[in-house]
């Protein structure tokens, strides 16, 4: 049962959720989104957001050549479950034919929407044209989503940045191209290629979008605190709210808690439910390493020093991490 708020009607006395938005016939029932984040949005995080409240499934970013060249780890990447449902497959290349090929191919594992990433701003994606790479070219994104939308039977949509650079914010041309060629919706992150995760998200360019698009707009940036959430609809009159890094920690802010109002005893619970998902997925001790860099954000708020860290990150085995974070959560 997911404990996100939603809207209710009643008809002819049953109470039915009502949908906040539409991703072409597909509807959402919640108005927060767990955003796609690299070696961060794998199959046992999303399902802790998913359960607290987060109301789509965005998986990791799916490079189209992993998928043609059969990248070993590539299957655990799009890996989802029923109840993640809506779910979206979100894939990068600067290729309209690969996008297609690799689109039509992952299509056939039923996910709900396939999204475009063209937000990426590492060098590697970013510098090779694909990810916030294609904003440079909006003719070609023009041709992916009007191929894709055309050949796809699921909705496709996209994932953009307002742009390459101060001189290159061409978020409006590209999100209009990515309406008028088909696209079912659009989250926007506001900042530029060239920014980063640096300064301030602008949220006025979002606002711009949101008010020239008739397509649902997914707003992203900046929004670390429960505050934050309804400050940005209420500034931009987004459909839904995307939160990538501030949920990371805190998975309970789509439950619209801020983590220190999480109490103590939540918190051990949502870890151990969290590890024990990991070491299921990611078959067996490689599961805890992988595990650490979300423990560390779950106990940033706890006064712990440096020893105890230590000693806690350092652990080999799920039983002695189990212990020792007993030990350390019965001192704090």
């Amino acid at each position: 049962m997911l404990s996100y708020p939603t809207r209710l009607k009643i008809t002819r006395g049953i109470i039915l959720p009502v949908p906040v938005f539409h991703v072409g016939s597909i509807p959402v029932y919640g108005d927060l989104i767990l955003s796609p984040m690299d070696g961060f949005s794998d199959l046992p995080f999303r399902l802790m957001c998913r359960e607290l409240g987060s109301a789509m499934s965005y998986t990791e970013f799916i490079n189209a050549l992993d998928i043609l060249n059969a990248h070993p780890r590539v299957e655990q990447k799009f890996a989802y479950t029923p109840q993640e449902r809506p779910v979206v497959f979100q894939i990068f290349d600067n290729d309209v034919q690969r996008l297609l090929e690799v689109a039509l191919r992952l299509q056939e594992r039923h996910p709900d929407v396939i999204d475009i990433n063209m937000g990426c701003s590492e060098r590697s994606v970013s510098g090779r044209g694909a990810g916030a790479g294609l904003l440079r070219t909006p003719l070609k994104v023009a041709r992916i989503f009007k191929t894709l939308s055309r050949a796809l039977d699921v909705p496709v949509t996209g994932k953009i940045r307002l742009g390459w650079d101060d001189e290159c914010r061409n978020y409006l041309l590209i999100a209009r191209i990515i309406e008028e060629n088909g696209g079912s919706a659009l989250a926007v992150h506001g900042r530029t290629k060239v920014q980063g995760y640096s300064g301030k998200a602008d949220w006025d360019s979002i606002a711009e979008i949101k008010a020239a698009l008739s397509i649902p707009v997914i707003g992203n940036g900046d929004v670390r605190r429960v505050a934050d959430i309804e400050l940005m609809k209420m500034y931009t009159h987004c459909d839904a709210v995307m939160i990538g890094r501030g949920a990371i920690g805190n998975p309970w802010i789509f439950s619209r808690l801020d983590r220190e109002q999480v109490p103590l005893e939540q918190v051990r619970s949502t870890m151990l439910r969290h590890l024990e998902r990991m070491l299921a997925f990611y078959d067996g001790e490689y599961g805890l390493v992988l595990f650490r860099k979300h423990a560390s954000r779950y106990l940033s708020l706890l006064p712990l020093t440096r020893s105890q860290r230590k000693r806690l990150f350092a652990a080999e085995r799920p039983q002695e991490f189990s212990e020792l974070l007993d030990s350390l959560l019965i001192q704090a």
